[in-house]
């Protein structure tokens, strides 16, 4: 057995070597998932809510004590919910929510459960636990959230895909904390069902939106830089348009913040209550233009025209017939990878780019010397263990067991790195996660805000670095071969022995 001491001693020996001689990765980067050349881009389209406007943490905060509060004066929940206040870390974006078990998960790109990411309440299942209950660690896809996210026909799991929801995932884990333990039987269906609605009466009955208005400076943040993108777009000459669920009254208030009361004179088209995803989808409804009131009007719509303002709208029949605009020219932008991008991928052809505040965050951790180091080891003992089991020697196989328990042991630490709960919101320990992999597919680019259009000129082409597929060649340098590579035959005696030789060395 390799001893503690020339383990250490190891990594501090190889990994300068196995590190990468490269920059940091910039925060406001545009990352490619497929080529995309801005040349091609005539028309640029928006989502309001987190693309346009950012809000600050005061908001979900606001969300979830309206929410609790609504449960236990509509709903008869019991006050003692009041002692709940909004946790700001626990969460992430992407989970899955097991309706009938009330478990909150985090699930990868292959249906595989995320063992030490499934939680009751506010503690942690035990492995074991979601073992036994799942029969292991895969969701069938029957029981997978539906196309967009949802919980329906039989799903029981609902994923949790828009930045609005952390304040629902986090009530609904403080209801269940709260009736488990005070020892109140209760089911999780219903207790799902009244939380979605709670979360829904503060979006649609004008509370949320209420508080923002009269409150805007403590809630709407980096407002230049939304402005300093429309502005680069309307100087350049491209056509710009807004597609957002929001009622007008509250894109009008925040936008003539942001940007200043002529905000309309910037965009060609301005849609309000779009109902999306079902906007992209819905033959049924017509134009209606909204006044500056809000009322509607019964006019029939012949042509869309600047400066007003429409509602209650569907993309496939009516849309592109009225502006002509079609496919690849027009480039898109949303937070919500369903709602916003899924359809306009597959079905309409349009170029699609993702708004992720959190990829921020993320990267400046993966900056750390302490990730780089970590992942770089981990990286290193699977190459070792890969390549060193296929030895049957009994101190070979003793080296590989060693090494397999040192990397188990480190893969939590990848976890909490990011978030002591649910990890990182693009990986589990090793895989994409579920939702890192339907970013792939419906955005054609992603980035953390729209600012970072700033940073590139409209001749600009995104190109995705070409990753290895599985049994293509990873190109390593040769004397990383010389661990991970065909070349490999060293047994567990002689990989001591050549550790002894170069700790010596470096002693000496």
């Amino acid at each position: 057995i390799v001893p503690k001491s020339l383990r250490v001693a190891w990594q501090r020996l190889l990994i300068p070597d196995l590190i990468p001689d490269i920059a940091s990765t910039d925060p406001d980067t545009i990352f490619a998932n497929n080529e995309i050349s801005l040349r091609d881009i005539e028309i640029y389209g928006f989502d309001y809510d987190y693309t346009l406007a950012f809000y600050s943490k005061h908001l979900h905060t606001l969300i979830f004590n309206i929410a609790r509060d609504i449960l236990i004066t509509q709903h008869r929940y019991p006050e003692g919910l009041r002692e709940y206040e909004y946790i700001a870390d626990f969460a992430v974006r992407g989970l899955h929510y097991d309706v009938q078990k009330a478990l909150l998960m985090k699930i990868d790109a292959f249906h595989y459960i995320q063992l030490g990411t499934v939680y009751r309440g506010l503690n942690p299942v035990p492995d074991q636990e979601v073992i036994a209950m799942y029969e292991g660690s895969h969701v069938p896809l029957d029981i997978m959230s539906d196309f967009y996210g949802k919980s329906s026909q039989g799903h029981t799991m609902k994923q949790f895909m828009d930045i609005f929801s952390l304040p629902e995932m986090t009530l609904l884990s403080c209801v269940n904390d709260f009736f488990m333990r005070h020892n109140i039987d209760y089911e999780p269906v219903h207790l799902y069902k009244d939380v979605k609605e709670a979360i829904r009466d503060v979006h649609v009955k004008g509370i949320m939106y209420r508080a923002v208005e009269a409150d805007i400076d403590k809630y709407i943040c980096y407002g230049e830089e939304s402005h300093a993108v429309l502005k680069k777009l309307s100087e350049h000459g491209k056509k710009m348009f807004l597609i957002t669920n929001s009622p007008f009254d509250f894109v009008n208030r925040g936008m003539s913040y942001i940007v200043g009361k002529d905000w309309r004179d910037l965009f060609d088209i301005v849609i309000v209550q779009a109902d999306k995803p079902s906007f992209f989808n819905d033959r049924r409804k017509p134009f209606r233009q909204v006044t500056d009131k809000g009322a509607l009007l019964w006019d029939r719509i012949h042509k869309l025209e600047k400066g007003n303002i429409y509602k209650q709208v569907t993309y496939l029949h009516h849309f592109p017939a009225l502006t002509g605009w079609r496919g690849s020219k027009v480039l898109y932008f949303g937070d919500h990878i369903y709602s916003d991008l899924a359809d306009l991928t597959l079905k309409h052809g349009w170029r699609t780019g993702a708004i992720i505040p959190e990829l921020r965050k993320e990267i400046k951790i993966m900056n750390t010397e302490q990730y780089v180091h970590m992942t770089t080891w981990l990286q290193a003992l699977t190459g070792l263990i890969e390549q060193m089991q296929v030895h049957p020697d009994p101190v070979s196989q003793a080296v590989v067991h060693e090494w397999i328990k040192e990397r188990e042991a480190m893969k939590p630490q990848t976890k909490d790195i990011f978030n002591a709960q649910f990890g990182s919101l693009f990986r589990t320990y090793h895989n994409p996660t579920y939702f890192s992999r339907r970013l792939a597919r419906f955005a054609d680019i992603y980035m953390a805000s729209i600012s970072c259009l700033l940073d590139y000129d409209f001749k600009h082409t995104f190109f995705p670095r070409r990753s290895p597929l599985q049994h293509e060649s990873t190109f390593w340098p040769q004397h990383r071969a010389f661990f991970f590579g065909d070349r490999c035959t060293l047994s567990g005696s002689e990989i001591q022995h050549w550790l002894k030789v170069r700790f010596v060395a470096d002693q000496t």
